[in-house]
């Protein structure tokens, strides 16, 4: 393991929404304001509007939630790199987060990244039936028997390796119940069903990854300037080849999340600067990995916190 100190950057996925958020950002930083009519020019909605009086229904449903999401992500990364110019060693992101990471390793530019994550979140938005559970308290080995056994009853995978104890199925609903009850009995603590429009991550958004390719086939992608350490394999990337066949990939294949930060924390990170709304990522990471440094950017205060205060703490 590297002793030198090491700054990583993860943006938060679907799920980190809530009502008003990135309000107090566009009302006081020009930067943010930018971003935020960017994105309602280029989607012919007001996607600023939903994140600001949107109803926690309207930003539940994927249509809206992405967008929303990658928004206020990158309005505060804006302004965070206006202020503050430093270069993370690594970024990532959490499925949808992973947009927000590709921009800011100058993968994908603002107006080519909005117009993909708009079509990336209609796709999915009118996904196949499926269903997805997060199940805490089941280790990797115990959710691979989990799926073994349910495997009879349709298609059934992990969708997300979020912690050690916390991960997220996906697949048809009849294998999904069926691993519901069996995780009980298999000590289980939580069995929590998501209230989501397909089962994401799972073989059967392959249909859906097939249409998202004529997208990312005609947009630019560039080699990045950070490597990304991607949701498909928990490795760093900076080829651009790879990167548009793991955003294709990504849509149908387990999201890597614990895998990824125990690699940055093999690297030498020891700061993580979850940008985004929310604290999800914060609160896995924790978890992942007790000992590292766990900074969070949501809003106007937290984000003039990390800037005056905790980002010079963590320098020293």
């Amino acid at each position: 393991m590297s002793n030198t100190k090491k700054i990583a950057f993860v943006f938060p996925g679907q799920g980190s929404q809530y009502p008003g958020m990135g309000l107090d950002i566009y009302e006081n930083y020009t930067s943010a304001k930018e971003i935020f009519e960017k994105f309602d020019e280029i989607s012919g909605k007001s996607i600023s509007k939903l994140c600001f009086s949107g109803s926690d229904e309207d930003l539940k449903q994927t249509v809206n939630s992405q967008p929303a999401i990658l928004a206020v992500s990158l309005a505060l990364y804006e302004i965070l790199n206006e202020k503050v110019h430093i270069t993370p060693d690594y970024v990532a992101g959490h499925s949808l987060g992973e947009y927000s990471a590709l921009y800011a390793a100058g993968v994908v530019e603002l107006d080519e990244l909005i117009k993909l994550v708009l079509k990336r979140a209609e796709l999915m938005n009118n996904a196949p039936n499926g269903a997805m559970t997060a199940i805490l308290g089941l280790d990797e080995d115990k959710i691979a028997e989990l799926i073994e056994q349910c495997s009879s009853e349709g298609i059934i995978c992990a969708a997300n390796y979020n912690t050690q104890i916390q991960t997220v199925i996906s697949g048809e609903a009849k294998a999904i119940l069926k691993a519901n009850e069996l995780a009980k009995t298999m000590g289980a603590k939580r069995v929590i069903p998501l209230a989501v429009s397909g089962a994401f991550h799972s073989p059967l958004m392959k249909p859906i990854s097939e249409n998202f390719a004529k997208y990312i086939n005609n947009t630019n992608v560039n080699d990045s300037e950070i490597p990304v350490v991607t949701n498909v394999d928990a490795k760093p990337t900076i080829d651009k080849a790879e990167f548009s066949s793991k955003m294709l990939k990504q849509m149908y294949s387990s999201v890597y999340w614990k895998q990824s930060i125990t690699y940055m924390v093999q690297q030498g990170v020891d700061t993580f600067i979850e940008i985004g709304p929310g604290k999800v990522l914060s609160g896995m990471i924790k978890k992942i990995a007790p000992e590292v440094n766990v900074l969070n950017i949501c809003d106007k205060e937290s984000l003039e916190n990390v800037i005056k205060e905790e980002f010079n703490k963590c320098l020293m």
